[in-house]
């Protein structure tokens, strides 16, 4: 009873090429959303420098005060889909 167990391992095939370019694929892809997650919450501090063009554009057109800045006026009301009016309708006599 003991020599008919056989414990051999499984025969699995071979990956095809692309099972391999899946697999590997997937795992970029999760490399590049750890690398942007991280980018999200470890800080990077700014450096100090100016750009000169950004010196030069300054320099070209100058800004306006903060008390000239635009006052915005104040939309109306836009009646939501949700509360418009009822259509009135006629009486068919």
């Amino acid at each position: 009873m003991a020599s008919d167990l056989d414990f051999s391992p499984p025969e699995v095939p071979e990956p095809t090429f692309l099972e391999n370019l899946l697999r590997y694929g997937l795992f970029l892809g999760a490399i590049f959303q750890l690398i942007c997650v991280l980018a999200i919450i470890v800080p990077i501090p700014k450096s100090h420098e100016v750009d000169s063009s950004f010196i030069t554009m300054q320099e070209a057109e100058p800004s306006e005060p903060r008390g000239a800045e635009v006052t915005k006026k104040p939309k109306a009301a836009v009646p939501s889909a949700n509360k418009r009016p009822k259509k009135e309708t006629k009486k068919k006599r």
